[in-house]
């Protein structure tokens, strides 16, 4: 009989080191602070709080020397960890919030052995451990949070040679879901999409999202659909464009540009009935144009033929149209495959990789520029969430991930 591991018993709450001494040893003064984080932030903590719970004994972490308290919620004993404090207690937040921060950027983990020490294992099973959290769960702090409108697709990789896929979710510029697939298949990507339903349905049962935007591939919308019944698939309209323009943007640049004009002129149409209309004229045109070659003519007549399933946008205000939010997104995971030469090992250890450096790339602060255009949110999870736990971004990934784990149901 399958085995699992227990569910996480750590609740991540914020702590000043300076502080943490003082307070911890004090009873009285330790269950202040948890009632004043419980007034202010519900969310790190397990359900049953609302019931009371018990100050239970304190035990002394061999690896750092700190001390850390435990509580009993409802008859279940839970560590409190304050959020200075690694997972595994594998190190201090201020010794390696910068090497982590650099793996934003890809920085390689022997490059991190060598600015900040230890050895590069320690530094990749420090991102690796922080993959074992839920995606949706950790970004999005609040139920009433979780999008209506998503989009999907699956970024190409490798995995020891072989191909593989990782399907990705995208909403609200965050990436709350990454899976790796054996295969492109119908069933390999309802498992995968499958792992964000589980996670969004861990924090609200009921979720079922209104749309996902995808590229047109059959497999990923009957994948959807299975996840999601009763959801609406919307096709990418810039998939439309891209096609024509990888072939014919060269050989056939003057038609080409045209036709590019008058694509995205029916993109713009402001009802359902306008962008029907568009597309006839355009396909008109196409057909009064003797030399229009069939890479450009092909692509607009499929485009008339499934208008549907791109015009079925207007009737849900906010859906996304096209995939550009995912596209820039998956530039990023498409750097950081590149620079690891793709994945490495199991699928399990692959996931992990990747669903660590997910979370870093959602909690990392944006570059200054961005988060003055955003009134000083600093992270993607901040704009999504209106708000942090902690102005450090880890100290801030730590909270959220409180009770955040990500493991199968039995």
């Amino acid at each position: 009989m399958k085995t699992y591991p227990r569910k996480k018993c750590t609740i991540c709450i914020p702590f000043e080191k300076s502080q943490y001494d003082d307070i911890f040893k004090d009873t009285k003064k330790f269950r202040l602070h948890i009632d004043d984080t419980i007034t202010r932030f519900p969310e790190p903590f397990p359900v049953g709080i609302v019931g009371g719970y018990v100050m239970k004994d304190i035990r002394r972490s061999k690896k750092l020397g700190i001390g850390i308290r435990r509580i009993s919620v409802a008859g279940k004993d839970y560590s409190v960890r304050p959020s200075f404090v690694m997972p595994y207690m594998t190190g201090f937040v201020p010794d390696v919030e910068k090497a982590l921060y650099l793996r934003r950027f890809d920085v390689p983990f022997y490059g991190l052995a060598h600015v900040f020490g230890r050895n590069p294992m320690y530094w990749y099973r420090m991102e690796n451990h922080l993959g074992r959290n839920s995606l949706v769960g950790t970004t999005v702090h609040r139920n009433t949070l979780l999008p209506e409108h998503l989009v999907a697709d699956e970024k190409h990789s490798h995995l020891a040679g072989e191909k593989s896929f990782v399907a990705t979710t995208v909403a609200k510029e965050c990436i709350l879901g990454v899976a790796v697939a054996e295969n492109a298949g119908e069933v390999a990507l309802t498992k995968a999409y499958g792992i964000f339903a589980e996670e969004a349905k861990s924090i609200k049962p009921d979720y079922k999202p209104e749309t996902v935007n995808t590229d047109g591939w059959a497999a990923t919308q009957k994948a959807w659909m299975a996840i999601f019944p009763g959801i609406l698939t919307i096709c990418c309209f810039l998939h439309v464009f891209i096609k024509i323009r990888d072939r014919a943007k060269m050989k056939y640049h003057e038609i080409f540009l045209d036709a590019a004009s008058k694509l995205w002129n029916c993109y713009r149409a402001l009802n359902k009935k306008s962008f029907s209309q568009r597309i006839r004229r355009l396909v008109e045109w196409c057909e009064a144009c003797s030399n229009l070659p069939t890479v450009i003519l092909d692509p607009i007549k499929k485009l008339r033929k499934n208008r549907r399933l791109y015009a079925a946008a207007y009737d849900h205000p906010g859906c996304h149209r096209t995939s550009n939010m995912l596209d820039r997104l998956m530039q990023r995971m498409d750097r950081h495959l590149f620079s690891t030469q793709y994945f490495h090992g199991s699928y399990a250890t692959a996931e992990l990789n990747i669903r660590g450096w997910t979370l870093i790339y959602n909690f990392t602060p944006s570059n200054p520029m961005t988060i003055k255009k955003y009134q000083g949110k600093k992270s993607p999870a901040d704009r999504l969430n209106g708000f942090s736990y902690h102005d450090n971004w880890l100290q801030n990934l730590l909270i959220s991930a409180s009770l955040k784990d990500f493991r199968p149901t039995p």
